[in-house]
């Protein structure tokens, strides 16, 4: 009984703390952004953050893949558990990701400690060894025992016009709620103000990037349009980053090619186990698997848009050497 009010007040105290945060509509199926730390977080997300900054305990050997979301975070995923279970899973023809959508593989703290976290925190430090997770969450609020210890932290940006456009189309299309939604000029208005989930956008990206320049054992910063362009460079240096053993064999270069093929854009794209089925009554896995293309915004802003955009990023970035190529 002890333990069911403990959890009740627990309960009240989060109530309390979500009705005293500023609040504005968000996207789709997000029904409210509050104002949390600084960032613009997710009210079902809220508890699940809190949790994760109280009772995750960092290992030096975790991995951590983060990123804005709508960054590219899926592909990264993918090519990051292959790197990280290279021991485990050599052989590319009965892999894991054949099987289960990255989603499934790689687990974000602050969703899953959300709920039942006594259990959840359990689990995860039951996990087995190195242990790979995500996280949406900035920089400056993640848990200190993340940021103090050794682990590692791999970080994925998106040019921020491709950012919206891929936000747009994707939570638009989850219907788990009944508000009114916000129009297409609405959310772009919203996204250039930073309030967006996890935003504002340049804050995260720019939270990231310093500690990169700081800690660059620590944090890796990669580009979605880089590792595009060239994904051997890119996942050559995720590798060295993570301090695999496969770059001292002379196998090194057809193992990254290897991963390179298992987790293609089209072929993660048309395997059955992303086609159909749904991640956490959320979404359905298709919806990951939109176009992956650079530049595609082209085709959703108007030129008023885009000279809006322009000057935000330029604005926002100024100073801090990070860029974005305008194609």
């Amino acid at each position: 009984m002890a333990l069911a009010s403990d959890q009740q007040e627990v309960n009240e105290k989060h109530h309390e703390l979500v009705l005293s945060l500023p609040k504005e509509s968000g996207l789709g199926a997000v029904p409210y952004l509050h104002l949390f730390q600084g960032f613009w977080c997710p009210s079902h997300c809220i508890q699940g953050v809190e949790n994760f900054q109280k009772h995750f305990h960092a290992k030096d050997n975790d991995v951590f893949v983060a990123s804005f979301p709508k960054s590219g975070t899926t592909w990264l995923k993918a090519l990051t558990f292959a790197i990280v279970n290279l021991p485990s899973f050599s052989s590319f023809e009965h892999h894991p990701l054949l099987t289960s959508n990255p989603h499934e593989l790689v687990s974000y703290p602050e969703f899953i400690l959300s709920r039942d976290f006594h259990d959840q925190v359990l689990s995860l430090s039951n996990m087995s060894e190195p242990r790979l997770f995500s996280t949406h969450v900035p920089f400056s609020s993640l848990p200190e025992s993340v940021t103090k210890s050794n682990c590692k932290i791999i970080y994925i940006c998106r040019n921020p016009f491709d950012i919206f456009v891929s936000s747009w189309e994707f939570f638009t299309k989850l219907k788990l709620v009944s508000l009114p939604a916000l129009t297409y000029e609405e959310a772009f208005e919203k996204y250039c103000n930073g309030i967006v989930g996890f935003g504002p956008w340049w804050s995260h990206m720019l939270g990231f990037w310093k500690e990169s320049i700081a800690t660059p054992n620590k944090v890796l910063f990669l580009k979605y349009e880089d590792l595009k362009e060239d994904t051997e460079f890119h996942v050559k240096r995720m590798v060295e980053f993570l301090g695999c053993t496969i770059t001292q064999r002379e196998e090194s270069t057809e193992m990254v090619e290897n991963i390179i093929k298992l987790c293609r854009f089209e072929k993660m794209k048309d395997l059955e186990v992303n086609k159909s089925g749904e991640i956490d009554k959320f979404t359905e896995k298709k919806n990951f698997f939109r176009k992956g293309k650079i530049g595609d915004w082209i085709n959703y802003l108007s030129p008023s848009m885009i000279e809006k955009l322009s000057k935000i990023t330029e604005e926002k970035l100024s100073g801090s050497g990070l860029s974005f190529k305008m194609h």
